[in-house]
């Protein structure tokens, strides 16, 4: 009976540990999208704090000299904390010229790891960004690669808070298989 249940929990284990590989060798899609059903009216604002993120966003050089149109920026985290600006440009200082970087300080309430960015177009100059690099007050910095022109009048960029998820729930399961094994000895002991 013994051998039998020795049996079955190594079954378990190894099917356990085989679908969290396969979870975590997932290719993720690191091209950005549009998003539709995007809308910024439904931005929340789960901590009560206030909390200042650095956003730099470099405009590749082969992007326009200079864009014209209203850049906005909204991003967060995967427990609906999200940050919005609505206006990131401004033509008379020279923001988002090609080749070039801009720093952007933006308040907003406090996230936890930002796992999304979109950006925002409107008007018909066009613009090209490189990246957008996200410094908040919890959690690593984080670069979205972008190296595209954004469509006019849509949400455009990432949303990885899925891909966030699904790596905690694997390394749940593998805690759990490490508590299973810990205790699987002292039953023949």
């Amino acid at each position: 009976m013994k051998e039998l249940l020795l049996l079955l929990l190594l079954s378990l284990t190894f099917r356990l540990t085989l679908s969290g590989s396969e979870s975590e060798s997932q290719s993720v899609s690191l091209l950005p999208h549009a998003n539709e059903s995007f809308n910024i009216s439904y931005i929340q604002m789960k901590n009560a704090g206030s909390c200042s993120y650095f956003v730099v966003i470099s405009t590749s050089c082969s992007s326009p000299r200079y864009t014209s149109d209203q850049i906005s920026i909204a991003f967060g985290d995967a427990y609906g904390n999200q940050i919005y600006a609505p206006r990131l440009d401004d033509p008379s200082s020279g923001t988002f010229e090609s080749c070039s970087s801009d720093t952007f300080q933006i308040n907003g309430p406090c996230a936890y790891q930002i796992c999304y960015v979109y950006l925002y177009r409107s008007g018909s100059s066009g613009w090209k960004p490189e990246s957008v690099k996200i410094n908040g007050y919890s959690g690593e910095p984080v670069t979205f690669y972008y190296n595209t022109f954004i469509p006019r009048d849509t949400w455009y960029g990432f949303n990885l808070c899925n891909d966030a998820a699904s790596s905690y729930k694997v390394s749940a399961q593998k805690w759990l298989i490490l508590v299973i094994l810990g205790f699987v000895p002292s039953f023949w002991l």
